[in-house]
């Protein structure tokens, strides 16, 4: 599926159009990214109705008790959720920086990286929740496909990204990815789906729901 944004600011793509976000876009490596997504996780009514609470469950009842990589882990939104020894990557340093004043443990992927698998993997699981669709398009193999030595075998991999409603919500969204391109990504890296679904709500709401997210459950493909 092919996704381009054209003039009048909306993403075209077949089958129908989403539409994009106006106005600035500060890059997801700035300090005002990393403000903003404190800003938004602290919002007072979110608290009180505990919004999250569906999302949490989700990823419990993928993700058990597997220690986990959260690679884009932001501000450690989904990372305080995960089981112990589980450890954020971002590239943002100011994100990574709240994630540590959190008490989560999280590094920059410089960081991360600079540690080859055989000292810092073994995790049995893998968790990439809205980030592939801040990626330039087709960036998704390189840089998830960094982090998949540092996985064990029979390690799960849940590939989270928002429907029409939440893609358009966020300047910073560059590529419209649905279950479709999940799948291309899957496949590209050497993991075979097992499941996919959508989440919260049924598939028509994403339309009009901004929180409603595309669900992708993999594993790596066994070796021959």
């Amino acid at each position: 599926m092919q996704v381009s944004t054209g003039r009048a600011g909306v993403v075209r793509k077949r089958g129908g159009n989403v539409p994009a976000v106006q106005g600035r876009q500060d890059g997801t490596e700035s300090v005002e990214y990393a403000a903003r997504l404190a800003a938004l996780s602290g919002a007072r009514w979110k608290q009180v109705l505990d919004v999250q609470a569906p999302y949490r469950w989700n990823l419990r009842r993928l993700l058990g008790d597997r220690r986990t990589l959260d690679v884009g882990c932001g501000i450690g939104r989904n990372l305080a959720d995960l089981p112990e020894g589980s450890v954020g990557v971002d590239h943002n340093e100011h994100s990574v920086r709240i994630c540590r004043e959190r008490g989560l443990t999280a590094y920059t992927s410089d960081e991360f990286l600079a540690e080859p698998p055989e000292h810092r993997g073994g995790f049995t699981g893998l968790l990439a929740a809205h980030l592939v669709e801040h990626l330039p398009e087709g960036g998704g193999p390189d840089v998830l496909g960094r982090y998949l030595p540092y996985l064990a075998p029979g390690a799960r991999v849940v590939l989270i990204c928002p429907q029409e409603r939440g893609f358009a919500s966020d300047a910073t969204h560059t590529v419209f990815t649905d279950h479709a391109k999940l799948r291309d990504l899957c496949d590209e890296l050497g993991l075979e789906v097992e499941r996919e679904f959508s989440f919260p709500l049924p598939r028509f709401t994403g339309k009009v729901f901004t929180y409603n997210e595309f669900v992708t459950v993999a594993a790596p493909r066994p070796v021959r």
